[in-house]
């Protein structure tokens, strides 16, 4: 690395700047859901469902239809920024 001196070549220094803004472009308060939504999103993800199929399909499990529809903006933001997975569930 002695032939791009102290600091490192620049592309590097171009994927530090990008990593850091990336980070700070990240929501810090992502909602927190239960696992059995989590694997939903991810499912209906994955079967290329829009937010709005996903939210309003009826042959999902009662709990996580019942969750959906009780937290519905919770829903949406896990769906469109990402989430965390509740860790203290039964």
């Amino acid at each position: 690395m002695e032939e791009f001196g102290e600091q490192g070549s620049s592309w590097e220094m171009a994927y530090d700047d990008l990593s850091v803004r990336y980070a700070d472009a990240l929501p810090d308060n992502l909602p927190v859901i239960p696992k059995a939504v989590s694997e939903y999103i991810n499912d209906a993800k994955a079967s290329h469902y829009e937010l709005l199929d996903a939210m309003a399909k009826w042959t999902l499990d009662q709990p996580v239809f019942d969750w959906i529809h009780e937290n519905s903006d919770a829903f949406a933001r896990a769906w469109l920024d990402g989430y965390e997975v509740e860790v203290n569930e039964p």
